[in-house]
């Protein structure tokens, strides 16, 4: 799975690296863009349910309330997301990349790389803006990660302007109750490889990818704004069924593993809005057919 593909899954599928790695930036789009995101509503025993899949990072003035996203939004009395955002999750998330993030003293990315692909990597330097001592010390994984956050961020895209960022900062701002799926620990786990060849060989794959990056998010973000599940389904998962583990990890094993904890919630009296990456609630495996085939009623696509 290429370097492109997998930073690309982040923005649907991961939360917490999207904090680090993808800076605030001025407006540079039309102002008042808007989106029509799809939700689902489950009752339970006891409670009642919202979901809503955020795209991590998105571009500035997207009005995304809905006037039934709004009208969920004031119900709701809990409202939970995948990993902490807060100053002390930042920090240990900056922790964890400067432990697994960095090559040995002495080494260098570009001198690691097969010939024939240091142009290539010349050239997404070039094009993400970076200094290339920035990056020149960090690993494959790592460094991928940056170019393509830098690529994004020059579209005009930030993790500030994400759902999940947005609500997180409401729930906060009027003291509500608020929840999480998973930790820093859990999701960086999911990041940094144990195979170092294959780290190297996906990283020079994707150089060639990472000149246009528009051309992966933009879709992307239209999909979701759309309300168009096909599309998305298609976006996300079209491209980690070529990588059945990958797709495994960064998916179904997590899905799985929130449908007991979602279960629960409606056992409580309580209105409880989750918002996850859209990729966990798109297809045959995301959490809204898992909870069908649970027997729970689901509206919503």
């Amino acid at each position: 799975m290429t370097i492109k593909k997998i930073a690309l899954t982040l923005c649907a599928l991961l939360a917490g690296f999207s904090v680090a790695g993808a800076q605030t930036v001025g407006p540079a789009l039309p102002a008042g863009i808007i989106a029509h995101p799809a939700l689902w509503h489950v009752e339970g025993e006891a409670g009642q349910v919202y979901l809503l899949g955020s795209v991590h990072v998105l571009p500035p003035d997207m009005n995304w309330r809905t006037p039934r996203i709004s009208m969920a939004l004031s119900r709701a009395d809990v409202f939970v997301f995948e990993v902490p955002e807060d100053a002390a999750a930042v920090k240990q998330l900056q922790g964890l990349v400067q432990s697994h993030g960095f090559l040995p003293p002495g080494e260098k990315l570009r001198n690691m790389l097969h010939p024939q692909f240091r142009a290539d990597y010349d050239a997404a330097v070039k094009s993400s803006g970076l200094e290339p001592a920035s990056i020149e010390r960090e690993r494959p994984w790592l460094a991928g990660i940056q170019l393509m956050f830098a690529q994004i961020s020059k579209l005009r895209y930030a993790a500030s302007n994400g759902v999940d960022s947005v609500l997180m900062e409401s729930a906060t701002r009027n003291h509500k109750s608020v929840r999480y799926l998973e930790s820093i620990t859990d999701q960086f786990a999911l990041l940094a490889p144990d195979d170092r060849t294959l780290e190297l060989e996906e990283f020079e794959a994707g150089l060639k990818e990472l000149r246009d990056v528009s051309a992966g998010i933009r879709p992307m973000v239209t999909a979701w704004a759309n309300g168009d599940q096909a599309k998305l389904d298609e976006l996300i998962n079209g491209d980690l069924n070529q990588f059945p583990d990958a797709r495994k990890t960064l998916l179904d094993d997590r899905n799985q593993r929130w449908l007991p904890r979602i279960q629960a919630m409606l056992k409580e009296k309580h209105v409880f809005f989750v918002v996850v990456g859209a990729g966990h609630l798109t297809g045959p495996m995301g959490v809204p057919a898992l909870l069908r085939k649970a027997g729970y009623r689901v509206q919503g696509p």
